[in-house]
């Protein structure tokens, strides 16, 4: 059982790990990049990018409610409802993205005051929104086909499309931002415009490789009748992640809220920060989707008991990846801060910004891999919503404005209180796994429990 559990996640964390790295890097490489041409221009690439950051909030709750479904489908080898959730989750995927396509492309402006008052940021970011805008679009249905191509046996397929989407990326940024034969250097638009065709390519590879025979494939009959009873499934148990996402995420975004109005050394150097968190999660979200896979499959199949004997191993495997992983940040932070074209106080923010994150990628790691892996794999979704709800509304965001913008405590103390959520729920999520309200099967017309 053992050697049967780590072939299966090694087959899927490795991909799916390596695909959230090569994501990670576009970011990394575009606050490389435009770092070279003014620390403003990564400041307000950094803020306009929370735009895409609360848009990719709903494409992850897609996707999530996607794989809780497709994965025990898959396990149960119902191929034609996978056709019929791949059809409906589309359709809500692309009325979301349409939203935030014209809202970049026609109200950029007001949506850069809810960030910083900056006019020199706010004005770089306008043309960064406007340009990126038809990524919105492009996105929106790229990452619904390979969420389904890692639910049906094919995570390495999908790695390789948005792989080569993101190398495609950093080319282009290169290309864009400081010009290349006649081809002139236009900055914060030239990696705008690296991001638009780097989508493009990836979504239309993702749409004609899955069109071919024995994929799962976009049938127009349920793209516009759908299953009512499996879309009511899937509204009833996405919704919930939806809100949990938006809850964390706005809360998250409110951070980077705080931090704008804190100056432009604080932007900057939390832009580097949160960039390297999510290079260095990397590993702990490839275990949390690959664990929700197989966890999900074998629910499916009927076999609770050994999806419960799954869980066990996830979590502590959630341990140790994420100690892992706060480890390699503060190995890797001295090279980093090497390469970073900041200013001397940014710099010292920075530094100290590293150990903090240290500590919370421990506990982003263990909450990932439970809230959302393990229990989003049963149907288990309430919890994260009422939780994140709480820590997030109810603690951190309102202790960090108040220690900001009342106390007028220094940044690093602010921040240090920002990043406490992780840490912060760990107590009453692990007693909520140990109530095993997510052993599920949820394919069944009665649900199932163990």
């Amino acid at each position: 059982m053992n050697r049967e559990f780590y072939k299966k996640l090694i087959c899927l964390v490795l991909p799916i790990a390596f695909q959230q790295f090569m994501l990670s890097l576009v970011s990394a490489s575009d606050a490389l990049m435009l770092g070279m041409i003014s620390q403003d221009a990564l400041a307000a690439v950094s803020l306009a990018g929370q735009i895409t950051f609360v848009f990719n909030l709903f494409l992850s709750a897609f996707s999530m409610g996607t794989s809780m479904l497709a994965a025990q489908y898959w396990g149960k080898k119902d191929y034609l409802s996978l056709e019929k959730i791949l059809a409906f989750v589309l359709r809500a995927s692309l009325a979301v993205s349409f939203l935030f396509f014209a809202g970049t492309l026609l109200i950029p402006r007001h949506l850069m005051y809810i960030f910083t008052s900056d006019p020199a940021l706010i004005n770089a970011g306008v043309s960064y929104l406007q340009a990126s805008s038809v990524s919105f679009l492009m996105c929106g249905i790229s990452q619904i086909y390979l969420c389904m191509m890692k639910n049906s046996g094919r995570a390495i397929k999908s790695a390789v499309i948005s792989s080569t989407a993101v190398v495609l990326n950093i080319i282009l940024n290169a290309v864009f931002i400081f010009g290349l034969g006649a081809i002139p250097a236009m900055g914060i638009a030239g990696a705008a415009f690296a991001t638009v065709i780097a989508r493009t390519v990836e979504t239309a590879w993702s749409v004609m490789d899955s069109s071919r025979e024995n994929s799962i494939r976009l049938n127009l009959r349920f793209f516009i009748h759908t299953d009512k009873d499996l879309e009511k499934t899937y509204w009833k148990h996405s919704l919930p992640i939806l809100g949990n996402q938006l809850a964390w995420g706005c809360g998250f975004t409110m951070y980077s809220v705080v931090m704008g109005h804190m100056g432009s050394d604080a932007v900057a150097a939390n832009s580097i920060a949160n960039i390297t968190k999510s290079l260095m999660v990397c590993f702990c979200l490839g275990v949390a989707n690959g664990g929700s896979i197989i966890v999900g499959n074998e629910l499916g199949a009927g076999n609770l008991a050994l999806a419960k004997e799954y869980g066990r191993k996830l979590c502590r495997m959630s341990v140790l990846s994420g100690v892992v992983s706060g480890g390699l940040l503060l190995a890797f932070s001295p090279l980093i801060l090497h390469f970073t074209s900041l200013n001397s106080q940014a710099e010292e923010y920075l530094k100290w910004m590293f150990w903090i994150c240290s500590y919370y990628l421990i506990g982003k790691s263990i909450n990932s891999t439970t809230i959302g892996g393990i229990f989003s794999a049963g149907g288990d979704t309430r919890f994260g919503l009422i939780c994140d709800a709480i820590t997030l509304w109810c603690i951190t965001v309102p202790l960090g404005c108040i220690a900001a913008f009342v106390l007028n405590w220094p940044v690093l103390a602010v921040y240090f209180v920002l990043n406490l959520d992780e840490i912060v729920k760990l107590p009453v999520v692990y007693k909520h796994y140990k109530e095993y309200l997510w052993v599920k099967d949820l394919t069944c017309k009665k649900t199932v429990r163990c």
